[in-house]
Order: structure tokens, then sequence, then C-alpha cells
């Protein structure tokens, strides 16, 4: 049985202990900055919580550093001393790759990275998002082993980019989730300016998000698209960009318009009429000339 300890109990380090534990790793340390303020569900993992200060030797055969970005490289320096030569180090950062942890190289360990694709907004639920979802994993040999041996147990799907791409592969992810989350923010702000409260706009909004994901898992984006971009209608866009000005800032018009034109984009693709095309890409240019 693969012997896991964990740095930084945040909601990936506490879903994948949960997670982890359940698949038959063994938990040894489960290292946060104070045992007293840690969360509650931890006192119920068969692992020992405690500060790193507290640790004088780490035993597992897998390190996970699932600490923010800034303090990946830090934490890296302050296990070396604690590790066993030949264990290996994983972090979980989507945007930083293997050699955050070349401390741990230098030490004899086998270092990579390992982020799952898969939104975690609490550790107690996150645990249960790892089926399926995919596993960006980068490294030396050992180490993309013992990663992909995690994804596998997990049943998640591994895949690997070049480690240099890795700030994109973040970016698109951001823009996946993060971006869409905060989309999905402007238009509960948009419903509220027609005189619904944001708890309505939300319920109304969620089965339209969610219609789009399922068209997308079998369409490619252009086909997908719907609403009055996919059909170019010159007057609806028009509308729009009439009511907005008067009913909301115009920093959610300028977003409006910015999506608008890569919606544009998506129905050229999917045979839209060029003449309506042309005209609503010229009625964007004029109105974000006027919003700068």
């Amino acid at each position: 049985m693969q012997s896991v300890s964990i740095v930084g109990m945040g909601r990936m380090g506490g879903a994948l202990a949960i997670a982890l534990g359940r698949v038959g790793y063994r938990l040894d340390y489960l290292i946060v900055r104070d045992p007293a303020n840690a969360a509650s569900y931890l006192s119920e993992l068969p692992a020992r919580v405690a500060k790193l200060d507290d640790v004088a030797e780490i035993p597992s055969s897998i390190v996970i550093i699932a600490t923010g970005d800034p303090e990946i490289g830090a934490a890296a320096r302050s296990i070396a001393d604690r590790m066993k030569t030949a264990s290996v180090a994983l972090h979980t950062s989507g945007s930083l790759d293997s050699d955050e942890l070349m401390q741990l190289a230098s030490h004899g360990c086998s270092v990579g990275s390992m982020h799952p694709l898969v939104s975690i907004s609490d550790p107690v639920t996150g645990s249960n998002q790892f089926h399926d979802a995919h596993f960006c994993i980068e490294g030396d040999k050992a180490a993309v082993a013992a990663a992909t041996d995690i994804a596998a147990a997990l049943g998640a799907r591994p895949f690997a980019i070049a480690k240099e791409f890795k700030p994109l592969y973040h970016a698109a992810a951001v823009t996946s989730a993060g971006h869409v989350t905060a989309l999905f923010d402007v238009s509960i702000e948009m419903l509220t300016a027609c005189g619904l409260d944001a708890e309505r706009a939300k319920e109304l909004l969620l089965p339209l998000l969610a219609s789009t994901v399922n068209n997308l898992r079998g369409s490619k984006p252009s086909s997908a698209i719907t609403g009055s971009f996919a059909r170019a209608d010159v007057e609806a866009l028009d509308r729009h960009i009439d009511i907005m000005k008067r009913a909301v800032p115009a920093d959610v018009l300028e977003i409006f318009l910015l999506l608008g034109e890569r919606s544009l984009e998506l129905a050229e693709a999917g045979g839209a009429d060029p003449a309506k095309l042309m005209m609503m890409r010229a009625r964007i240019k004029m109105e974000k000339s006027i919003v700068k």
C-alpha cells in the first residue's frame, strides 16, 4: 500500500486526503498551519494532523504539496530534509511545473506536478469529483508514474502536456471555469436590472447553462452556439445594445460586445449569412469605440 502525506489542507489538499484514504492509500501526515484550527473533518481521517515544525521525518513514499502557488517553493525547501531519499514529491498547481520542486530533486526525490482539472469548492464534496476528471501530469519518470497511479485509483483520466505550456493550459482552465462563473454573475446582474432578485435570476439561468453544457458534449462550439449571434440577428443586437446602455454599467456592455465578436466567429464557422455577419461586426466595432 502506498503511503501519502499532504502539505496544505485547503480545498484541494483536503479533497485529495479524503479521496485517497477512501481508495486505499495510507495517510501519514496532513500538514497544516495550525492543528488547533484545522477543519473538523480532518479529525475523522486516519492520519496525523500536524504543523510542519512538529514533524521530524515524513516517512511517506509520496508527498503532495497542495498549498497555494506562491507557497510551493517555500514548502518544498521546508520539507527537503524531512523526506526520504527516492520518495516522490508532487505539487497540485495548474500553472507551475515540476521545476518548482528542484530543491527536492537535489535531495534525491522524484518530482512532478499533478493538477486535477476540476472545480473544488470545498474538500468534502470535492472529494467526490475526481472520478472521470482529467489530471494534467508532468515531471520525471517516477513522479509521472506515481501521479498516474493516483489518477487511476481515483477513477480519473491522466494526460500530459509539455511543461512550458502549463501557464497557458491553466489560463484555459480559468477561462472555462472561473471566467464562466464570473460571466454567470454578469448575467445575474443583467436580470436583476430587469427587476428580478439575484436568487430568482440564478434559478432561471442555471437550466440554460446546463443545456449549453449538454450541447457542447455532443457538438463542436460552432454547432452548439445558439441565440441571436448564431442567427446573425442584427436587429436583436441593436435592441440588446440600446437597453444595456440604459440599464447596466458600461463594463457589462463591453463584456457583451467582446464575447459577441467571438460568437460571430463561431456563427461564421456554422454557416451564418456573411452579409449579416458583416453588419453585426460593424455595429460592434462602432459601439466598442464609444464604450472606450
